[in-house]
């Protein structure tokens, strides 16, 4: 949408809270932050079930005893797992934005 400020949701120019630097913020009660916290929260779980996953073992990777692919292999499952969350991964958070919505 041409206009609008996705994550104000307002048009440029209309009032809207701004911290110190001048950058938009959006109250911490907004529907979009609920989305955004409840996609990170699930993003946090699909990391952790793929480090469970994965387990202590590293080998099957050649990494070992290696800091840098240990280092490697957990950045890319936050990455892998921030993806899943943003395209509806399990379906947690849209059920979590549900169960917050006010009745």
């Amino acid at each position: 949408m041409p206009g609008i400020d996705p994550i104000a949701g307002a048009a440029p120019g209309a009032d809207a809270a701004t911290d110190g630097a001048g950058a938009r913020v959006r109250p911490k009660d907004s529907p979009a932050a609920v989305a955004d916290a409840a996609r990170q929260f699930e993003a946090l779980l699909i990391t952790q079930l793929l480090r469970a996953a994965r387990g202590e073992s590293e080998e099957w990777l050649g990494a070992g005893e290696d800091p840098t692919a240990s280092s490697a292999m957990e950045l890319a499952e936050e990455q892998f797992a921030g993806a899943l969350a943003a395209q509806g991964g399990m379906g947690l958070a849209s059920l979590i934005v549900s169960g917050l919505k006010p009745r």
